[in-house]
C-alpha cells in the first residue's frame, strides 16, 4: 500500500505539467496560391521541461514525409520540394509554428506538429497536433491608385508617378489608360507604375488602371479614374530693379549721358608806355562757361573736359621802354 502511494506522488507532477505542455493550433488553414502561410503550433514553456526535438510532417494525397526537423544539431529541411521555402522562428520559446513561402497547389495536405520534451528526471514526453492545409487561387481584386505625392496637382516640369495596386494570387498584370474625348481610352503602359520625368500641361487629364490574373475566368478589374492636373508657370525674366520680371510687365531703363565742356576765355590787353618813367601792367580777364549737352550713342569715349582758349599772348607781359632823351 505504501509503495502505491509513493508512486502516485512521483507521477502527479508529470500529470500536472502535461496539462501545460499541450500544443495549440487550428485544425484547418487556407493559403493563397503563390502566397505565404503560417501553420500555428505553440505551447506554454515549463522550467522543469526542456524541448528536445521538433518535427513537422506532411501527408499528401499520394505521399508523406518529414518536412522540417529541429534537434540539438540544428534545423533541417528533409523534403527537397520545401527547400528555401519553410522555416521556424528561433529564440521564441513555446512558438514552433511552421512558415511556408510561395505556396504551390501540391502543398495541400495534412501537416502534423510534434514536440518532444525531456523532464528533470530524464523522462520524455511527446505531444502532437494536426492541421489541414488547403491552397486556393484568388482572383485579382479591384485595384486602387496611389500617387507618389499627396494630391494630384503638380507644377509643370515636376517628376510624378501613379501606382496601380491589387490583391489576389500572383502573377497580376496591370495596364494604364488615359481617357480621351468620345468615351475611348488610350493605352499608356503595361506596368504597375506610370511615371513622368517632366510633367507638361498637356499631361492634364483622367487616368485609370486595370488588374488581371490567371484565376477562373480571368475577369479584368478596373480602378476608379483619377484627375491629374499640371499647372503651367510663366518664364521669369531678369531686370535691374527686382531681378525678376514676368512677360506682362515691361521695364525700360535708358541712362542719359552728358558731355561737359569747359571754356576758359582769357583776354589781355597791354599798352605801351609813352615815356621811360611810366609802366602799365597788363590787364586780363577770365571768362568760364559750362554747357550741359546730352551725348548720345557714345560709349567708353574720352571726354575732353577742359578746353582753354587764349586771346592774345597771356603767358608773358609785354614791356616797351621809351628812348632816353
Amino acid at each position: 500500500m505504501g509503495m502505491l502511494v509513493r508512486a502516485t506522488v512521483l507521477m502527479s507532477p508529470l500529470l500536472f505539467c502535461n496539462a501545460f505542455l499541450d500544443l495549440t493550433g487550428p485544425s484547418e488553414v487556407e493559403g493563397i496560391w503563390k502566397g505565404s502561410i503560417t501553420l500555428p503550433c505553440a505551447y506554454v514553456p515549463e522550467k522543469d521541461f526542456v524541448q528536445q526535438t521538433l518535427k513537422w510532417t506532411v501527408v499528401h494525397d499520394q505521399s508523406s514525409g518529414t518536412v522540417f526537423r529541429r534537434d540539438s544539431s540544428g534545423d533541417h529541411v528533409l523534403l527537397s520540394k520545401y527547400r528555401d521555402r519553410v522555416s521556424v522562428l528561433k529564440d521564441a520559446p513555446g512558438n514552433v509554428s511552421l512558415h511556408i513561402l510561395n505556396l504551390e497547389v501540391s502543398d495541400r495536405g495534412t501537416y502534423t506538429c510534434e514536440v518532444t520534451w525531456r523532464a528533470s528526471n530524464n523522462s520524455l514526453i511527446a505531444k502532437d497536433i494536426t492541421t489541414k492545409v488547403e491552397v486556393v487561387k484568388v482572383a485579382a481584386t479591384k485595384p486602387i491608385i496611389r500617387a507618389s505625392e499627396p494630391g494630384l496637382t503638380f507644377p509643370a516640369g515636376a517628376r510624378a508617378s501613379l501606382t496601380c495596386v491589387a490583391n489576389g494570387s500572383p502573377p497580376i498584370s496591370y495596364r494604364w489608360f488615359r481617357s480621351v474625348p468620345g468615351g475611348k481610352a488610350l493605352l499608356l503602359s503595361s506596368q504597375a507604375e506610370l511615371a513622368w520625368d517632366s510633367l507638361q500641361p498637356s499631361d492634364t487629364g483622367k487616368y485609370y488602371c486595370e488588374a488581371e490574373n490567371r484565376v477562373g475566368a480571368r475577369a479584368v478589374q478596373q480602378s476608379d479614374a483619377v484627375q491629374l492636373t499640371v499647372r503651367d508657370l510663366p518664364m521669369p525674366v531678369v531686370t535691374p530693379e527686382n531681378g525678376v520680371e514676368y512677360p506682362e510687365k515691361n521695364y525700360t531703363t535708358q541712362p542719359q549721358v552728358y558731355e561737359v565742356k569747359f571754356h576758359n576765355s582769357r583776354t589781355a590787353a597791354s599798352s605801351r608806355c609813352e615815356s621811360t618813367d611810366h609802366y602799365e601792367a597788363p590787364i586780363s580777364s577770365t571768362e568760364n562757361n559750362y554747357v550741359m549737352e546730352p551725348m548720345e550713342n557714345k560709349r567708353y569715349e574720352e571726354i575732353n573736359t577742359k578746353k582753354n582758349e587764349y586771346v592774345g599772348n597771356t603767358e608773358e607781359s609785354l614791356y616797351e621802354v621809351g628812348d632816353t632823351v
